[in-house]
């Protein structure tokens, strides 16, 4: 028989905290109190919550993006949110991404419980994502591609996966073997456009000592490296025909010959190739072998654009941020509510790859803690931050900023320091955005 259903509740008010906590507890749930973003994240690797309950703002980072840690870690979780103002593009998110509710402070605490309680009644038990290796996305579509992934990893049919430049086809490449019985194995990837034409059979099948001037030594080519693992031939289109027959050999024999062996070798790799090329297209216009297409093509994975699936946004730009803060070996960064809220406003041609780029460089450049929109969009500054010509998302969130920050320091009296506190960002950051949107204090 289970026992009371576990409620994470993150808050950092001294008061609301323990008295959320203390009612939770007579409405028969079991509640553990987190006040901030860290604590609660290592409290939900412990304890494994059934729900969450928590403040959209924290000292540390906002609960938002610990949601998003959550999901990605534990998989769909009931959610309630709390806040003191209303940040409708915000309240959008969270419920695509799960959240059943969204509450404004003060908080309703019998609304709040009646809405925990219908939270948990649709989701009794937690969706858990099968154990290890990440996710891909909380979109719909990823979710999808996830799946389709996770199915293919049972067999060894070759995966081709197909989408447009820096979606992030390696990775789903690499979330394939991890979650496949091959995770122990050799991970291989060459990019087939960016090896010389000379060079390539020697790097895909490697060669004998004196194969050719300059072959001073055996040399062992991707095929042999990947061993028992999973090789992924990136860009597949750009291999030229020749060399595609000998692939098509590889595919269907299992076994390669090296250049100046006298024995050919067993392929015993996962074999997954990624283009962004329309490979049927290139069939068509005999630029690619019919055979080879159909030889590779068993299991076809499509994975969107950036620009398809930004509920994806939010919750990758908090990863591929925490991966930039622990490389270039900096302090804590976050960003502030409309910086994760412009990232809808951007179409993203370079898909996650600009994404990474432009976290990056905010990162190394932005003065303080909190990135902001100008810091990953540097090249609105010539235009102003609500140029006229801006979509009425950005004008949308301006004027909930405004009003929030104008509520923020009529409750603080008109003190700074108090109105930035109850805001959960620094004093630096509220007089930027003060100046920015023309609000003066008295």
């Amino acid at each position: 028989m289970s026992g009371p259903k576990v409620v994470l509740v993150v808050e950092d008010d001294p008061v609301l905290g323990p008295a959320l906590v203390q009612r939770l507890r007579l409405e028969g749930f079991r509640p553990r109190l987190a006040a901030t973003g860290a604590e609660a994240l290592r409290e939900a690797a412990a304890l494994r919550p059934d729900a969450v309950v928590s403040d959209i703002r924290l000292p540390d980072m906002s609960g938002e993006a610990v949601y998003l840690r959550l999901v990605a870690d534990l998989g769909a979780l009931p959610a309630v949110f709390m806040t003191a103002f209303s940040e409708v593009a915000q309240a959008v998110r969270l419920v695509r991404a799960g959240a059943r509710d969204y509450l404004t402070k003060p908080v309703d605490v019998d609304r709040l419980v009646e809405a925990l309680g219908a939270a948990m009644a649709e989701s009794p038990a937690p969706q858990r994502m099968e154990a290890a290796g990440p996710s891909l996305g909380i979109s719909v579509a990823m979710r999808e591609v996830e799946a389709l992934i996770r199915k293919a990893a049972r067999v060894d049919a070759p995966i081709v996966l197909s989408g447009e430049t820096g979606v992030g086809k390696e990775v789903a490449a690499r979330f394939l073997h991890d979650v496949s019985a091959r995770a122990d194995e050799p991970f291989v990837a060459l990019n087939c456009a960016a090896i010389a034409r000379d060079l390539a059979e020697s790097t895909l099948f490697g060669h004998e000592r004196g194969a050719f001037t300059g072959a001073v030594s055996r040399q062992a080519g991707v095929a042999e490296r990947a061993g028992a693992g999973t090789l992924l031939l990136d860009e597949i289109a750009e291999l030229s025909l020749d060399l595609q027959a000998k692939l098509l050999r590889l595919v269907q024999e299992r076994r390669f010959l090296p250049l100046g062996a006298a024995a050919e070798r067993p392929f015993a790799a996962r074999l997954v190739c990624a283009t962004h090329a329309d490979l049927a297209a290139q069939v068509r216009a005999g630029r690619f072998r019919e055979d080879l297409f159909y030889r590779l093509n068993v299991i076809p994975v499509e994975v969107p654009p950036l620009r398809h699936r930004t509920e994806d946004l939010p919750w990758l730009a908090e990863r591929l941020l925490a991966e930039a803060v622990t490389r270039f070996g900096l302090g804590a960064r976050h960003f502030t509510p409309t910086a994760l809220a412009s990232l809808a406003d951007h179409e993203w041609p370079g898909n996650v790859r600009e994404l990474r780029n432009r976290i990056e460089r905010a990162v190394a450049l932005t003065d303080g803690d909190d990135i902001g929109p100008a810091d990953l969009f540097p090249e609105r500054r010539l235009e102003g931050d609500s140029p006229a010509g801006s979509s009425r998302l950005g004008a949308a969130i301006n004027d909930a900023t405004r009003d929030a920050i104008a509520e923020a320091l009529q409750h603080a009296g008109g003190n700074r320091a108090e109105a930035a506190r109850r805001l959960g960002i620094s004093r630096t950051t509220l007089w930027k955005r003060m100046r920015e949107l023309g609000i003066v204090a008295d």
